[in-house]
């Protein structure tokens, strides 16, 4: 069986996350990476900036509002990803639609239990569809747009703590038209703001793309996908790939054997690679990069020793989202933050030599150029970013 060490993985991380080898453009990124994370709507220009030389804030935009050559999706792990259009339908039918129905039922029985009406699933269905009118109508809007068309939508629900305080109070437009983006109906389009606003405009699936979305047959989707993310991420352990996917054992097991995945050995034990790629990978040029929260290379794992160390306590909250940190040559050596004056600023947690920490603080540098006057705070921050923060 073939071994395949920790440094052949960091060079093979290097080439295939565009971070040793640069990217053309915004959709190559996001193919390659097979998904930008979009939970924190700075991540993805973030992510895109360090791996496109010269990109701009405006290049983003351009490809996902003007060009729309990418589109946020729900897909793994209930996570908001940026996608090329074409691998939408991968995501969707691999796994998003997994989770239709149990979010339909759990609509359904909020709506029972607050005492908004008595069937459900019914209410549900019924205020989806005249949302989806609305929508189509208006051809975008936001939520409280869509409320003066559909007054169901401003309907509220109130969940309490044991003691009986309030613990939150959620609005039925944030819940039916995420329900509407599950099943793929609708999608995120332009958001009101800046580049760093989470207030999406809400757009109809086939106005934003042209079309809905192609259908594919769920074992075939999630073959197709897998095989994309075995090129990018692979050797991965099945440990990996079921975290990264959210599916079942039994289905990334079908998905392996359906496309043919070879075993290897990798530090931690057997781990997966595509039949094709058995090759020893050649070291690549030394490389440095500061990326963003939620970074889909930082996250890409969940067996994560070969490349962050002993210092997931520092660089990662403790829901297991990752914060801003510090790259050389495909290891984590530390963070980075931002001030409250907005000076981008850095903390090593391993010893570097003075070529890295002189290529660190050029980057530190121009990333706050590319950044400008805006302090953008991570939506999850790691012990070591509020740390820098509170400087």
């Amino acid at each position: 069986m073939r071994t395949i060490g920790n440094d052949e993985r960091r060079a093979r991380l290097g080439k295939r996350h565009c971070l040793a080898e640069p990217s053309p453009g915004v959709a190559e990124v996001a193919g390659a990476m097979v998904g930008l994370h979009s939970s924190d709507p700075a991540t993805v220009f973030l992510s895109a900036r360090a791996r496109i030389p010269g990109l701009k804030q405006g290049d983003v935009e351009d490809a996902l509002y003007e060009r729309r050559s990418v589109v946020r999706i729900l897909a793994m792990r209930r996570t908001m990803f940026v996608v090329p259009v074409e691998m939408a339908p991968l995501l969707h039918y691999s796994s998003t639609i997994s989770l239709i129905a149990p979010e339909q039922k759990r609509l359904a029985d909020m709506v029972e239990k607050a005492g908004i009406a008595a069937d459900g699933a019914e209410w549900v269905r019924r205020v989806s569809e005249h949302t989806l009118d609305a929508l189509r109508a208006r051809g975008e809007a936001v939520a409280t747009e869509l409320t003066k068309d559909v007054p169901e939508l401003g309907e509220r629900i109130t969940f309490y703590k044991s003691d009986g305080s309030v613990l939150t109070t959620v609005g039925m437009s944030t819940r039916v038209l995420f329900l509407l983006a599950t099943e793929g109906r609708i999608v995120r389009g332009r958001p009101k703001g800046t580049w760093v606003s989470s207030l999406y405009r809400w757009v109809p699936t086939e106005t934003w793309l042209g079309a809905p979305l192609t259908e594919m047959d769920k074992p075939d989707a999630q073959a197709a996908l897998l095989t994309k993310w075995l090129g990018t991420f692979g050797p991965a352990t099945e440990r990996d790939i079921r975290w990264w996917t959210g599916w079942a054992a039994v289905q990334v097991r079908k998905a392996l054997a359906r496309i043919g995945a070879i075993q290897v050995e990798v530090e931690s034990g057997p781990a997966f690679v595509l039949a094709d790629d058995i090759e020893p990978v050649a070291p690549v040029d030394r490389w440095v990069a500061l990326l963003p929260s939620l970074d889909p290379t930082t996250m890409g794992w969940k067996e994560r020793g070969w490349y962050l160390g002993p210092h997931a306590g520092r660089l990662f909250d403790s829901n297991g989202n990752a914060g801003q940190t510090v790259w050389v040559d495909g290891k984590i050596v530390g963070g980075w933050g931002q001030r409250k004056d907005g000076e981008v600023v850095w903390h090593l947690l391993e010893d570097v030599d003075r070529a890295a920490a002189g290529e660190i603080a050029r980057q530190a540098s121009e990333l706050q150029e590319w950044i400008g006057d805006r302090v953008v705070v991570a939506r999850f921050r790691s012990p070591l970013d509020k740390d820098l923060g509170a400087r």
